[in-house]
Order: C-alpha cells, then sequence, then structure tokens
C-alpha cells in the first residue's frame, strides 16, 4: 500500500473525537507515522518514532525541543533529503520522496557561493527554476523584488565577503523565496546571528510570511522566537526514538510587536508552557 493510499484510510475511533475548529483546517502538508533508522555499526539506529504531524497552507511552524531529538531529521524527510523508513510525508495531495523547487531550505550557514554577488547568488536559483518560464527582464525583475523583499536591494552588487552575517543570510532567505516555493524550511536560521541582528530577521520573516502567506517550518533551540513567530509550536521528545510529545497553538494576533508582547499575559504563558515541556515532560508520554 502506497503512503498516499495509507493517509487515506478511514479515521480511527480516537480521530474521530477530535472535534477542535483547527482540526477542521484543510491539511497542506502532512506527516503520518514518520519513523526513520540509520545503519550504525552498532546496528539499527531509531532517531525518529512515529511522527505525525498536519499542517495547513499558510500556517508558521516551529519545531522546537533538546539537542538530538530529530528536529533537523524531521526537516530532511519534509524537503525530500532523507527518506522515511516507515511512513511518509505529502505535500498538497503528492508524495514528497525526493527534493523539490516547492520545498526551498534555509540553514543556519548562509551557504552563498564568495565569488558571487548577492544577485548573482539569487540569480542561480531563479535560472535553474524559470529559465523556460521567464524572460530574462522577467528573472532580472524577480531577483530584485526577492532581494528588496529583505531589504538587501542596496547591496545586490556586492559579494558575500562585503557584507554583515545578517546580510548574508538574508540573501540566502532571498534565494529560497526566488524559487516561489510553497513550503519554506529554516533550519536554525538565525542561530549564528547576534542578538541584535537576529531581532531584525525576525521581524523581516514575519512582514515577508503575512505578506507572501507562505507556509513555513522552522527548526530553533529559542523559546522566545518560537512564540514570537509560530501559529503552532511542535514540541519533540528526547532522542533516540524521538516523537512530537506536544502541540501548542499560538493565538496571537499578527502583526506581532516584540516590545508590547514582552509583558503580555497570554504570551507569557505560551513561553511558560514551552519552558514546561522543554524541563520537565520532554521524555516520552508514555514514560
Amino acid at each position: 500500500m502506497s503512503v498516499v493510499q495509507m493517509m487515506k484510510t478511514e479515521p480511527s475511533v480516537d480521530e474521530t473525537k477530535v472535534t477542535k475548529e483547527e482540526d477542521f483546517q484543510p491539511t497542506f502538508l502532512d506527516l503520518t507515522g514518520v519513523s526513520i533508522e540509520f545503519p550504525t555499526k552498532k546496528g539499527a539506529f531509531k532517531a525518529l518514532d512515529n511522527v505525525n504531524l498536519k499542517i495547513a497552507k499558510g500556517e508558521f511552524i516551529s519545531i522546537i525541543g533538546h539537542s538530538g531529538c530529530g528536529k533537523s531529521t524531521v526537516l530532511n524527510i519534509v524537503a525530500g533529503l532523507y527518506k522515511a523508513t516507515t511512513g511518509g510525508v505529502i505535500l498538497n495531495g503528492k508524495e514528497v520522496d525526493e527534493p523539490g523547487p516547492d520545498r526551498a531550505v534555509v540553514f543556519q550557514n548562509h551557504s552563498l557561493l564568495p565569488w558571487l554577488t548577492c544577485y548573482q547568488n539569487v540569480e542561480i536559483a531563479v535560472k535553474a527554476i524559470f529559465k523556460k518560464k521567464k524572460t530574462k527582464r522577467e528573472m532580472k525583475e524577480w531577483i530584485e523584488h526577492n532581494l528588496h523583499l529583505v531589504h538587501m536591494d542596496h547591496a545586490m552588487h556586492k559579494y558575500p565577503a562585503e557584507i554583515s552575517g545578517g546580510m548574508k543570510q538574508r540573501v540566502g532567505i532571498a534565494r529560497a523565496l526566488a524559487m516561489e516555493p510553497t513550503v519554506l524550511l529554516m533550519d536554525e536560521p538565525f542561530g549564528a546571528l547576534d542578538a541584535l541582528t537576529r531581532a531584525h530577521l525576525q521581524d523581516s520573516v514575519m512582514e515577508i510570511q503575512s505578506d507572501l502567506n507562505n507556509t513555513v517550518i522552522m527548526i530553533t533551540h529559542d523559546v522566545d522566537e518560537a512564540v514570537l513567530l509560530s501559529d503552532k509550536i511542535v514540541m519533540m521528545t528526547n532522542g533516540p526514538a524521538a516523537s512530537v510529545g506536544e502541540i501548542l497553538k499560538v493565538e496571537l494576533e499578527r502583526p506581532r510587536n516584540r516590545l508590547e508582547l514582552a509583558n503580555d499575559p497570554q504570551y507569557n504563558k505560551y513561553r511558560a508552557e514551552v519552558l514546561k515541556f522543554l524541563y520537565e515532560r520532554q521524555r516520552r508520554p508514555q514514560e
């Protein structure tokens, strides 16, 4: 039975009991029964065990947990870089079994080519995706548009060595957005940045996501970042054989202002919930 067929089977009795309003949102990205094992000298190592996650179109999802809990492994499976041992991923009705331009990844390291300008680094992705779909003029306008989205149009002709770490990461985000992905995957994109630069980039990402209404999955270790940016926070249990421990829905109005939220009771309640999970309930639920 294919993964698609598995996901179309009748729901269990327990599943039909769920009646919350958010559960009736159309599922855009569906992870069902995802487990993965890696071969080692001591035998198979099970990194993930029965991960289930439903994401609606336009949602901003943060995945948080302790080091080694399989956060990046989940992201890599969605990206098509890893193939699940059991279970699978359905994106917009199609099975994910390989990398594709509908899923762009932004890593902690910007991964810019140092011998190319900012413009040329974005141009590579645009030519790969749109060479037969856009004219040269249309591609030029599209590259400039995406650099403008991340406020880097003023430095588009500079080389990576001539700009700061935060600016490099902005170019990396522009390159990912220029691929026009249906899902933007971000693996700790601000982890190597100083606090002020990180805050500016978080604000930029919120602004872009509001404008484009794209679906975002972000890996983070930062509790405040997760609460500020997310519609839902997926909290992973400790590895090995990590799974989804809890999912917290963040119902804070957008646009969000970090200064105003600092003393907001609801914001601090969400923050406390995540911290409580990380420090008290991070083991598998049955334990």
